[in-house]
């Protein structure tokens, strides 16, 4: 059965729930490893750099693409060049590859809200987060033991976001962003104070702020921002091509753009002030310098934080309770626009209604995702996944999308940019295009080259080519062939 397009209440609920899919776990848990990992301070310039010159004007070029389509992103793009709807199922599978492990991630979040009764993390964060709640496996290779704790939760996970979904765009996505993003934000800014309260914190903030100009050398480091930019804001895989196409005729693009990536933005810089912050005060306490108080990676955000909640005193249950609660539903929003671009591409596509697409596209990531991350494999498939999804996935599609468009077509470029103005306060003039067709572009081309040049050359990091091959390159091949699959399917 055909079902009417649904549209956002207003446009202050599209900005609403676009700031909730863009402010999530990736600014919070995403964001502070990936510049810890990435020199600190100096990774600082790369990201506000990558912000203005790749994040917002693509950012703008899906708003346009999804508002002057009104569809989901392979009708879109097929819309714009020939060939087009192969790059738009790109997209959605890349969405389809993030929800399994970011599934993943929410299920540590909310798990964590139990923990924080009590502080169960105890005095050592870091061995209580990878030893006794993972269970992480020493063994290079696939294992296939489960854990018990782990895949009840994700179940958990995975139920409440279906249920938001089948409730549709106003009442399930709107109107749950409307209810818990403000008082994460309440939350978060009290937690941050309070991590600038402890002592040590300014060895931290100067570890954050202090930029390494070696670093800036570095490929992966610019890498890395480019690609975080682009995941946090949810651009260059199909969310918010997605989410613009339920906007309304006449809505203001560029303004709700603006708003969205400076809140993005500071949101995560804010996020880095306390991690650093609490690494700074595990440093003093230590009595060693900030890198050696902690390991990088994915679980810094489960480390860093715990330490600064157990500092409370009196007051840290409750306040733990709340803020892993409100994190846990933020991460709930993004994780529910991850799901919608699949979700909408079918229903454009085979003219399935929503209860039926849900059924069929979230009914089946669930169960791929509940036995791949109830594993004590978990940490290790989400490190991998992530890295070659963003790193190639994301950065891949965003680059083919700008390249057909600004590079190919120049005709479509003029009629979104066109598109876009008639309706926006901010106009786009010839700098945004020349963005997109050199500065974006040529960066992003050269950026790729060298990271797939280099993970075929070393791999990543200490894991089996066994893993990187299944999970890793896997990932990246399942695109490719369900995009071109799906393709050449015709429409009903």
């Amino acid at each position: 059965m055909t079902e009417s397009r649904e549209n956002w209440t207003s446009r202050s609920g599209f900005i609403i729930a676009a700031v909730g899919s863009a402010v999530g776990l990736g600014n919070i848990w995403r964001f502070p490893y990936i510049a810890y990992e990435n020199g600190g301070g100096a990774f600082l310039i790369p990201y506000l750099i990558a912000l203005i010159t790749a994040g917002l004007p693509l950012l703008f070029l899906d708003y346009a693409t999804g508002h002057k389509s009104n569809s989901s992103p392979p009708k879109a793009y097929r819309a714009l060049f020939k060939g087009g709807e192969t790059l738009g199922w790109w997209q959605v599978c890349v969405c389809i590859i993030i929800g399994l492990y970011y599934a993943s991630v929410l299920t540590w979040a909310g798990s964590y809200v139990y923990f924080s009764v009590g502080q169960l993390w105890g005095s050592d964060p870091e061995n209580f987060f990878f030893n006794t709640y993972l269970q992480t496996s020493k063994s290079t290779n696939f294992d296939f033991q489960f854990v018990g704790h782990l895949f009840w939760p994700i179940v958990g996970i995975w139920a409440l976001t279906l249920i938001i979904l089948f409730g549709g765009v106003k009442k399930g996505v709107e109107l749950s962003n409307k209810i818990f993003m403000p008082l994460l934000f309440i939350l978060f800014t009290i937690l941050v104070i309070q991590a600038l309260r402890l002592p040590g914190a300014v060895q931290g903030l100067n570890a954050f702020f202090t930029p390494n100009w070696a670093a800036m050398w570095d490929y992966k480091v610019w890498l890395a921002a480019f690609g975080h930019t682009f995941f946090s804001l949810s651009v260059g895989f199909g969310i918010m091509v997605t989410y613009a196409s339920y906007l309304k005729p006449k809505t203001n693009l560029t303004g709700s753009g603006l708003i969205v990536g400076f809140a993005n933005a500071s949101t995560e810089i804010l996020a880095g002030i306390g991690i650093f912050a609490a690494l700074g005060f595990m440093a003093f306490s230590a009595g060693k310098p900030v890198d050696q108080v902690v390991s990088g990676g994915i679980g810094l955000a489960f480390i860093a934080f715990p330490k600064i909640i157990s500092s409370l005193g009196t007051g840290a249950d409750l306040f733990g309770l709340l803020f892993f609660s409100s994190l846990f539903v933020a991460g709930i929003s993004s994780m529910v626009s991850i799901l919608e671009v699949p979700i909408a591409a079918m229903q454009d596509k085979l003219k399935w209604g929503r209860k039926k697409a849900v059924s069929i596209i979230g009914g089946g990531s669930a169960l791929v995702s509940i036995f791949l991350f109830s594993s004590v494999n978990s940490i290790k498939l989400v490190d991998i996944v992530d890295h070659f999804i963003n790193n190639i996935g994301i950065i891949g599609g965003a680059l083919l999308s700008i390249i057909s468009i600004a590079w190919f077509k120049r005709s479509a470029l003029m009629e979104l940019r066109d598109h876009v103005n008639r309706i926006s306060t901010v106009q786009l003039g010839k700098g945004w295009d020349f963005t997109l067709t050199v500065i974006t572009s040529l960066i992003l081309l050269v950026t790729l080259t060298m990271t797939v040049f280099s993970l075929i050359k070393n791999g990543y990091d200490t894991y089996s080519s066994s893993m990187l091959m299944f999970f890793g390159w896997g990932s990246v091949i399942f695109c490719a062939v369900i995009a071109l699959v799906l393709s050449k399917m015709k429409d009903r």
